[in-house]
């Protein structure tokens, strides 16, 4: 028992955990993922490629009308918060229902087995964010542990979190009424307390976007750019940028085989040049040809993760298959 993990866990809510999985294996999370007594969205299915295939529920991208940021001495000042004459995702709430919404998560996470990843959010080491995030579901582990930089041996004899994200997906805020919320489901941020909760959204993108929009924060005020973008190299170290929306071709542009890649999505730009948040790339699927993006074709195998991909009893995968969503996505390290 790592006594020390469970003692950490206690501070910060989360009680009487039965057992913790610390940075699991690639091998011990495939074991997991397909154990028998899952069901629901705990499930995944086996494909041709060695892959595994999830399906996230109604929620197959972002709910951005469910974000949330506690409103405090912090951040009342810090933050551009929606208002009538100015529109966008941050709505803020106050300390009594972010005392609620964190209870729920926390109870949620509390007297299970849980999976812990410490990772990296970003590659410069001299801005990097020690994230520690907490799940019970072990998919959503193999898509922290693709998509954040994973620390040496080394690394982790001494992490301390500096962030907290604890995915509670299969919790919901029934009372959300009361509380003046949009819907049961709620994605909510601490940033005194620097913590992430997910409540009611089995979207793994909510823990990738939730730490973008944590260094979105962080990064502006130290003269850092944050950057929406995909970012590659070429040999004489000239870097390019492809800044655009999701499903503008961010990630097919930047996989370019005479380029060196630095990242699919998101990046930071200071004074010794660019740098990637992530350790991995989360492409959409959608129409994916091997001719014209093989790379990101060869990248779908085993310790991939692929979401709302249609996929038969056979294990037969369909890009071309909508029916779920357009937004289908495969995560690899």
């Amino acid at each position: 028992m790592n006594t020390k993990l469970h003692q950490q866990l206690q501070k910060i809510g989360i009680q009487n955990v039965k057992e913790i999985f610390y940075n699991p294996s690639y091998d011990f999370l495939y074991e997991q993922e397909n154990s028998s007594d899952l069901v629901g969205f705990e499930r995944v299915q086996n494909t041709e490629f060695g892959a595994v295939n999830v399906m996230t529920g109604i929620f197959t991208g972002r709910s951005p009308k469910d974000k949330y940021i506690l409103k405090d001495e912090t951040t009342k000042s810090s933050l551009w918060w929606t208002s009538d004459s100015s529109k966008n995702d941050n709505k803020p709430i106050n300390k009594e229902v972010w005392d609620n919404l964190n209870g729920i998560v926390t109870k949620q996470l509390s007297n299970k087995k849980l999976y812990v990843i410490d990772a990296f959010c970003g590659a410069n080491k001299d801005n990097c964010l020690k994230v520690r995030f907490v799940m019970e579901v072990a998919w959503q582990a193999h898509f922290v542990k693709n998509m954040f930089i994973r620390p040496s041996e080394e690394e982790l004899k001494d992490f301390v979190p500096d962030f907290h994200v604890l995915n509670g997906s299969k919790s919901n805020n029934e009372n959300f009424k009361n509380d003046g919320l949009n819907s049961e489901t709620f994605i909510a941020f601490n940033l005194t307390d620097k913590i992430q909760i997910i409540g009611g959204s089995w979207y793994g993108g909510e823990m990738k976007k939730g730490m973008f929009s944590v260094m979105n924060y962080l990064l502006p005020p130290k003269n850092i750019a944050s950057m929406h973008c995909s970012a590659n190299k070429g040999q004489d170290g000239s870097v390019a940028l492809f800044f655009g929306l999701s499903g503008t071709g961010k990630t097919t542009l930047s996989t370019d085989p005479k380029r060196e890649l630095i990242g699919d999505d998101e990046h930071g730009w200071d004074e010794d040049g660019v740098f990637n948040f992530e350790g991995g790339c989360y492409a959409k699927t959608i129409d994916l040809d091997k001719e014209k993006e093989p790379d990101i074709f060869k990248a779908i195998r085993r310790d991939a993760l692929l979401e709302n991909v249609t996929v038969n009893e056979n294990g037969k995968v369909d890009y071309s298959d909508t029916s779920v969503t357009q937004n289908t996505r495969v995560s690899y390290p």
